[in-house]
This record gives structure tokens, sequence and C-alpha cells, in this order.
């Protein structure tokens, strides 16, 4: 996800100049204080410390940088957003929304002097706190699946994809599928998002099993996965997440 946002920026933003990347709060803390940024793009849900964590330390400083929250979930994009000193983005950021947060930072960074109070960024964080969810689980390891009378424990590590299936979900591996009673909404929150990703809102993927995609002839993309005769709909919402494929 790191190298797909900085990918859409080189789009949209060609004269910005990304220091430093972090895999985790504690290192996008230590980064921020050796580099002094401009502006931070911080995921909400990151290890060690959250987007919430970092965010609420930066405040202490003297001049914390530009903050735009990066999130999978739509319940953090509350209405303060659109008239505070910080954006937001949801994943997969698309193009056009990615524009409107670089102008509005731009509009930012070209009056310095109009730098963020810190007492109004922390009384945004603390508003964002007070609905966040707990702390993520570690990602599932197992799927305990129906398969016609049997009950089948499943590797995560052997699922291609998940599909919604009316009241079920459907489990695709090599051996066939085989069905779970939790929904995808569920199953996402659940998932390794860098392993799995979400290209439908019916529709989980291995990343791993992914050959390639083409259009179709309605104009679609298509998902064509390695070993396999068939293909997945991306649906509009997450068709920037094969940009350049």
């Amino acid at each position: 996800m790191r190298e797909y946002l900085e990918g859409q920026l080189k789009i949209v933003w060609p004269e910005l100049r990304v220091v430093a990347r972090a895999a985790n709060g504690i290192e996008a803390l230590s980064m921020i204080d050796t580099e002094a940024p401009d502006v931070a793009f911080l995921d909400i849900r990151m290890p060690g410390l959250t987007g919430l964590d970092v965010a609420a330390r930066l405040t202490s400083g003297a001049r914390p940088p530009h903050i735009v929250f990066v999130t999978a979930y739509d319940q953090y994009a509350v209405e303060a957003f659109e008239h505070s000193a910080v954006d937001y983005l949801l994943k997969p950021a698309s193009l056009e929304r990615l524009e409107k947060t670089v102008a509005k930072l731009k509009t930012r960074l070209a009056r310095p002097a109009e730098a963020v109070p810190a007492a109004a960024l922390q009384a945004l964080l603390a508003q964002l706190s007070s609905a966040a969810p707990a702390p993520a689980a570690a990602p599932l390891r197992w799927i305990r699946a129906s398969h016609g009378d049997e009950t089948r424990l499943i590797p995560i590590e052997d699922v291609i994809y998940f599909q919604s299936n009316d009241k079920y979900t459907s489990v695709f591996v090599a051996e066939g599928e085989s069905l779970i009673r939790t929904p995808i909404s569920k199953l996402r929150e659940q998932l390794d998002e860098q392993q799995f990703w979400q290209i439908h809102r019916s529709v989980i993927v291995a990343a791993r099993h992914v050959a390639g995609t083409r259009q179709d002839f309605r104009g679609r993309l298509m998902v064509q996965l390695k070993g396999r005769p068939e293909q997945l709909v991306v649906s509009r919402n997450y068709v920037d997440l094969f940009r350049g494929m």
C-alpha cells in the first residue's frame, strides 16, 4: 500500500519529494523527527503505534507536519475532517480524491504562517480516538469451512479467493470450493491487506494468485488467476489498485 500510494502521488504531485517510508508507527515517529517533513501520510492502523498515536505525539512538537490519515475504514471519515487542518484518504485512494488532497495541502503549504495549531489537532484526535475500533487482531491463519458433509480446516495460504454467495462466503482453493458463514465485510478485517486484495464488494483475492488483468468486451477490468480459467470482475472503486498492470 505504501508503494501504491507513492506511485499515485508521483502522478498527481510530481514535484513532491518523498524523504522516508515507515513500516510501523515507531519508525514513523523516528523518521519524522529526523527528516522534519512538511507532510506526513499516516495509516490509522499501523503496528506498534497507530496513526492516531503518532499524530498525538507530533502535536507536542513546535511545528508538526501537515497530516493526511489513510484508512480502509470509512467510520473514520467523520465530518470534522472536512473542516479540519488534516485530511483523510480511504484505501485504495483514487487519483481524483488524491488530487483534492494535494490541492488542499498545496494551499496550506503556501501559507506557512497559518500552521496547524496543536490544540486544533489534539481536539480532532480526541474525536477520532473515541470512534476508533480496538487494535486489530493477528491476521487469520486458518479457515474452518464446510465442504459437503465435511468440515475442513484450510490454511489461509491455500486460499485463492473469497466470494460472497447469498448467505455464505465461498472459499476457493486448488481442491475446490468450501463455504463459511462469515460475511466478506467481517472477513476483510481479519485478513492481511498486503496479502489479500478486495477487488469488488463481494470478492477478495489472494495477491500471490493474481497473474494479471485484462479488459473484457464491456470495458470491465478482469483479474486473471494463475492456473485457473475463471476471471474476476474488478469494480470501479478498486480499479486504481491495478494501475500500471
